[in-house]
């Protein structure tokens, strides 16, 4: 099963008020960064954060898009106006509104300045500033904050690299409902080495993840499903979740279900869909993918045989360091010309060729006709 960490880039909404709890480092975990960035237990005060003010002009727009705002949909309660221009891509009036609420102790206030200064939006990116606006948050009991803290420790951005530390902030955020660490901790109790080895409960956090929809977490937890990893086997349920995420558009899992839909392995079998799968994930980069298509092209399985469109998708898995000899056998009866063209096709992709250099490529027609697996 992979072992992926998952970033997501979305900010939550702001709450109209800053949480008042503060939640201290698990004991025994040793604060591995430099004297100077132990920021974690000052106060807000003590770090100061310059504010570069934004043109009258950009302010006047500012406002002019909140009034906009209000006429059409009328005004609305608890209207946070730092979240509004961040929306907008105000990151200086953001930023400027956040930091009175930010020194009384908002933990989303911090988390939205921490954001502004981890993506440099409107200012210069400064990691190890973000990390300590994070901490600030994350004690104040803010789970994106802990979220995004523990990604910092995980690879080493901001702070230096920390994987226990990393592992305790994932099982903090995880326990204030954060789906992608949930997600997370579930593939670090699989690893074994910074959670406890344990995939009952790695079943367990996954598949709270996948039914909040997070694809990854579908993906693996299909995986699960199909392999009885940590949970009763169920082939059915396993091929579903991980057509869920193959419908979501992750390549691992669209690979995956057409190899289902071809074995009928918890689905009924289908070649056509599984010819289907192949394409879509090969058209979206994926050499696995691409080489697979090309194959069932080559052969005339579920789709109709065309030599040439699967000498241009092996061309293009070659391009990515995929070569596979038995491909090579299918194709050796492609003419010259042919192939030329195909070469040519893969080289322009994903944009067609000078119609001087090639011509005009018809695409395959799917047939119902089976033979070799690919």
């Amino acid at each position: 099963m992979p072992r992926r960490l998952l970033a997501l880039l979305t900010f939550a909404t702001l709450s109209a008020s800053g949480l008042a709890f503060a939640q201290q480092a698990p004991a025994g975990i040793e604060d591995l960064r430099p004297e100077g960035l132990r920021i974690d237990g000052l106060g807000v005060e003590e770090l100061p954060i310059p504010v570069v003010p934004e043109t009258p002009k950009e302010e006047a727009t500012a406002n002019e898009a909140i009034s906009i705002s209000n006429d059409i949909f009328g005004p609305r309660l608890r209207v946070d106006p730092a979240y509004g221009a961040f929306q907008r891509g105000y990151f200086l009036t953001a930023l400027s509104l956040a930091l009175p609420r930010a020194e009384r102790g908002d933990a989303a206030a911090q988390t939205l300045i921490a954001e502004i200064y981890a993506k440099g939006l409107g200012v210069a990116e400064n990691l190890p500033r973000a990390s300590g606006w994070y901490a600030l948050a994350s004690k104040n009991g803010d789970a994106l904050a802990t979220f995004e803290l523990a990604l910092m420790y995980q690879d080493g951005l901001g702070v230096p690299k920390n994987r226990a530390r990393a592992a305790e902030l994932f099982a903090e955020a995880a326990e204030r409902g954060s789906i992608p660490a949930k997600y997370n901790l579930g593939l670090l109790h699989i690893e074994g080495t910074f959670a406890e080895p344990n995939l009952v409960k790695a079943a367990k956090l996954i598949r709270e993840a996948a039914e909040a929809e997070l694809p990854e977490a579908q993906y693996d937890y299909g995986i699960m499903l199909l392999e009885g990893a940590g949970v009763a086997p169920d082939p059915r349920e396993g091929a579903r979740q991980i057509g869920l995420a193959a419908e979501e558009g992750l390549a691992a899992a669209q690979i995956d279900f057409a190899t289902l839909l071809y074995l009928g392995k918890g689905v009924e079998r289908n070649l056509g869909e599984a010819v289907r799968w192949y394409a879509r994930a090969a058209e979206g980069g994926n050499a696995v993918a691409q080489n697979r298509y090309a194959k069932l092209l080559a052969v005339g399985e579920g789709v109709d045989l065309d030599l040439e469109e699967a000498a241009m998708w092996r061309a293009l898995a070659r391009r990515q360091g995929l070569t596979d000899p038995a491909l090579d056998e299918l194709l050796i009866s492609v003419l010259p010309e042919e192939l030329a063209r195909a070469e040519e096709r893969a080289r322009f992709w994903p944009s067609d060729p000078p119609a001087s250099v090639a011509e005009n490529h018809a695409a395959p027609q799917l047939a119902p006709a089976e033979t070799a697996a690919p």
